[in-house]
């Protein structure tokens, strides 16, 4: 009687002939090594000579270390979490990183005009988040007073409530700052696909 195969015997056999395709491992390397080197540009920008080293990659990796690349620094371009951050500052090694990645003529100048565009564009984002966050506050004000004096009454004793551990403040500030930020995130992500297409970076289906 001819022993029962398990499926794990069957998959083996039927993959053990099959061999990784090398340019999608040579591709996947040249991508990583683009990562790699944007990102050690990005820890320490003054010491890091990213135009020479991207410019060292061979021709025939160079097309995915740009991909790679940008990758890492179009991340970095987000909505500020902080009212202390400072755009320009944020944004400054990631425009000189991108201009080398450019493939257009007359790319870096667009580039920049870009990276200009989105310095004021984030620093207007701060500002609303600021004025937003205000009026929620305002406008939740008396409700959150009216909770504070029946959990006083209840407790015989004076009680303060933090807003944000208030579930539904939270969930009130989170639905109208979620707006903003939506917004907000829909031109950012305009301005990230400008930069793809200057830096010839083929758009994913």
């Amino acid at each position: 009687m001819a022993m029962i195969k398990s499926a794990l015997e069957i998959a083996l056999e039927r993959t053990k002939d099959l061999k990784a395709d090398p340019k999608a491992l040579a591709a996947t390397e040249a991508r990583q090594e683009g990562k790699r080197l944007a990102g050690e540009y990005l820890a320490d920008p003054a010491e890091i000579d990213f135009p020479a080293r991207f410019s060292s990659i061979s021709k025939d990796k160079k097309e995915y270390a740009r991909e790679g690349a940008f990758e890492v620094f179009v991340s970095r371009i987000q909505l500020p979490i902080s009212a202390v951050a400072n755009p320009d500052a944020d944004l400054a090694p990631l425009s000189a990183g991108i201009k080398v990645l450019n493939t257009t003529p007359f790319g870096e100048k667009r580039i920049q005009a870009t990276f200009d565009q989105l310095g004021g564009f984030l620093k207007q984002y701060l500002e609303d988040a600021k004025r937003v966050e205000e009026a929620i506050r305002k406008q939740y004000a008396p409700r959150l007073k009216q909770k504070e004096q029946e959990m006083s009454a209840r407790m015989g004793r004076p009680v303060r409530i933090d807003p944000m551990q208030d579930p539904d403040f939270a969930a009130f500030y989170k639905q109208n700052v979620g707006q903003m930020r939506d917004q907000y995130q829909d031109a950012l992500d305009k301005a990230k696909a400008d930069l793809a297409a200057l830096c010839g970076i083929k758009k994913e289906d």
